[in-house]
């Protein structure tokens, strides 16, 4: 052991250690300390006024119902894809592959101007709907379409390596028993994915409550209807109400943090299930 220590690339511990809570100060204690403390100048009341509005409020329902539904649609949708990337071999699967990165690569700007083009009530998709009475573009339903676009690499990507772990011939045994296709998947697959598509669910929920250049485009930015909590705090800044605008986030980042705490919470209590 320590002749390993001697011969280590990295720097020792202490010095890890302090390289580290150094970063993290930098990146992150210091601007979320700064959040709170900007938002502490309004004072307790002054909070609660704040964040028990109804214009807050809706906007905080429309942001969080929207993500958490787009963050549903891609765990079903990315494990589909994930599964044909991984199981299956057809002409022009590396495209493929290379387009579930284009999230990670598109201008979030640039996506929503595409997607609102797209799902407009004239649009080469919308228009379709909009024959049945149906919007998609400037409702809610079009900031969920905007979420699902942004977040799919999150669990596609996320759950792809464990699939590729997951061997055939584990699979083929179980069928060789009697078990049906959705005996396999339930008793065979699934328990060994569900970890990692739990996780890319959490990714892609996370990622997309704090989305902004993809949804303004396509939402309509309708108060109390499609108005999302980020453009809220875009709209505090311009009017130069800082403390308001921090409020909001304060109270973003406090739902997200409970969000993702029992998300966290249920994969450990899944995995020291499965360890008994």
């Amino acid at each position: 052991m320590s002749k390993f220590k001697a011969h280590s690339v990295l720097p020792g511990f202490n010095l890890s250690l302090g390289y580290t809570l150094l970063y993290l100060s930098l990146i992150v204690l210091i601007p979320l300390s700064a959040l709170f403390f900007k938002t502490a100048t309004m004072g307790w009341s002054g909070f609660y006024d704040l964040a028990t509005g109804e214009r807050v409020l809706a906007s905080l329902r429309v942001t969080f119902f929207a993500s958490f539904a787009a963050a549903v649609l891609n765990a079903l949708f990315g494990l589909i894809v994930a599964w044909v990337l991984v199981r299956y071999t057809f002409p022009g699967k590396r495209v493929v592959d290379a387009l579930v990165d284009l999230p990670f690569a598109l201008p979030t700007a640039v996506a929503g101007i595409t997607l609102a083009a797209l799902y407009a009530p004239n649009g080469w998709i919308g228009h379709y709907f909009a024959a049945y009475d149906i919007k998609i573009a400037y409702t809610p339903l079009g900031i969920v379409v905007a979420l699902t676009f942004i977040g799919l690499p999150f669990v596609v990507r996320t759950v792809q390596p464990v699939l590729a772990d997951v061997e055939a011939e584990v699979e083929e045994a179980a069928a060789s028993l009697g078990a049906g296709r959705l005996a396999v998947f339930r008793r065979v697959i699934f328990p060994a994915v569900y970890p990692a598509l739990l996780t890319g669910f959490a990714l892609a929920f996370a990622r997309a409550i704090g989305e902004y250049g993809s949804v303004i485009f396509i939402a309509g930015n309708m108060p109390y209807i499609s108005e999302i909590a980020p453009l809220l705090i875009v709209s505090k800044l311009e009017q130069y109400d800082y403390a308001g605008a921090t409020a909001i986030a304060v109270l973003m980042l406090l739902v997200s943090f409970a969000l993702l705490f029992a998300i966290n919470g249920l994969q450990w209590w899944n995995s020291r299930r499965g360890t008994r």
